[in-house]
């Protein structure tokens, strides 16, 4: 028996594993795929999510990767532009956009050296139910065998779709309607900081990735995706022709290495976290449109918040329940924050942001400040000071 089993290995599941195997548990962590596989992703590691990785020791992996260094961010949109950067967390200023290929791996691999018992290519079918607890799981081995493991917490960290809400109908407790849809693809000889642009109606979001690679996508209204998934290549390159002409004109020097990617399921959502033997973390419990690129840096904080919560009572009914419930209340400030965020952006109508940040250009640190609320190195109600309100109303 295992203490903890958890179902998915990628940017929520290896965290929650290896910070749980660190406390002393024995972990079982299940993968349906093989790595190294891609998934589709904005890539980008907000300087709150980098500080987690330098305190788990796995930070000195990911910069001996060869995943581009980002320490400048651009915004540009009708007749505004800031440049600037984060404040810094921990002494850290330098963010990341790894592939995929490159970041979950790494992750499982911090998992493994923490003692987890990490077991790929194997597809969990189904939970072990005892008196309406969940108290393990059912999957089937890469040699095709079905076999069961149980545990005294289940960890449900496989995605939107995620099988451990799906079997104990955990209901969403928020949600929203889609409003964007987003193609990207991967650019050679296209050098770039970590540039946005915004017109009314599109979003332009652009970063330095992996094998010196760029990566750049392309979001549009949601009731467009109809027909931009018929016209994907020429919607995406008039998209950014018409929003960021300059960046546009350095595309001509590059070339597209890769497929178009893209989806237009952009859910938003939270779901009710836990019950007995369950708890949900990364998109499993919170969705929301990817264009503030908060998904992967939010489930590693889930990651860090649920085993703290924990720590060595898992054993102890009362304390377990006190825990999950703290937990799922820690969802409700800072990640409902950041998710009403990222609706306001995808709205697509930037009026209001570029009337703002207009009244901050010649001000640095207001412009930096600014940017820190993204990275979560500040949060809104910090940003919006006595120093910055007399600015914007002075102008």
């Amino acid at each position: 028996m295992y203490d903890v089993i958890v179902i998915g290995a990628r940017c929520a599941g290896s965290p929650t594993a290896m910070l749980f195997a660190r406390q002393g548990y024995r972990v079982l962590l299940l993968e349906k795929a093989k790595f190294p596989a891609d998934t589709l992703s904005s890539h980008y590691l907000h300087l709150q999510g980098v500080a987690l990785m330098q305190r788990w020791g796995l930070l000195d992996k990911l910069r001996a990767t060869d995943t581009q260094a980002i320490t400048h961010q651009i915004y540009e949109a009708d007749g505004v532009r800031v440049e600037g950067f984060s404040l810094p967390i921990d002494g850290l200023r330098t963010t990341y956009a790894p592939r995929r290929f490159v970041l979950d791996p790494l992750l499982a691999e911090g998992a493994a050296e923490s003692g987890v018992d990490f077991q790929q290519s194997c597809a969990v079918n189904d939970l072990i139910f005892e008196d309406d607890r969940v108290v393990g799981v059912k999957y089937t081995t890469p040699a095709g065998v079905q076999t069961t493991e149980r545990a005294r917490l289940v960890v449900g960290a496989d995605g939107m779709r995620s099988l451990v809400a799906r079997k104990t109908g955990a209901p969403n407790v928020i949600e929203h309607a889609r409003l964007t849809c987003v193609y990207y693809s991967y650019w050679a000889n296209v050098p770039a900081d970590f540039e946005l642009y915004e017109r009314p109606g599109r979003w332009i979001g652009v970063l330095p990735t992996s094998n010196d690679l760029t990566l750049l996508m392309s979001y549009f209204p949601q009731s467009d995706y109809g027909v931009i998934r018929k016209n994907v290549e020429p919607s995406y390159l008039d998209a950014f022709r018409t929003t960021a002409p300059e960046l546009y004109e350095r595309m001509q020097d590059g070339e597209r290495v890769e497929q178009m990617y893209g989806t237009g399921h952009q859910e938003n959502y939270f779901r009710k976290a836990y019950g007995p033997g369950w708890v949900l973390v990364g998109d499993a419990v919170t969705h929301k449109d990817s264009i503030t690129a908060r998904g992967i840096t939010e489930a590693w904080v889930q990651a860090q918040t649920l085993t703290e919560l924990i720590g060595d009572e898992l054993y102890d009914d009362r304390a377990l329940r006190s825990a999950l419930r703290r937990y799922e209340t820690s969802l409700s400030n800072e990640a409902l924050n950041h998710y009403q965020g990222a609706l306001n952006v995808a709205e697509l109508k930037p009026e209001g942001r570029t009337d703002m940040l207009r009244k901050l250009v010649g001000h640095q640190e207001q412009i930096d400040r600014y940017f820190s609320t993204l990275s979560g190195a500040i949060s809104i109600d910090d940003f919006y000071n006595e120093e910055l309100l007399d600015l914007l109303d002075m102008s």
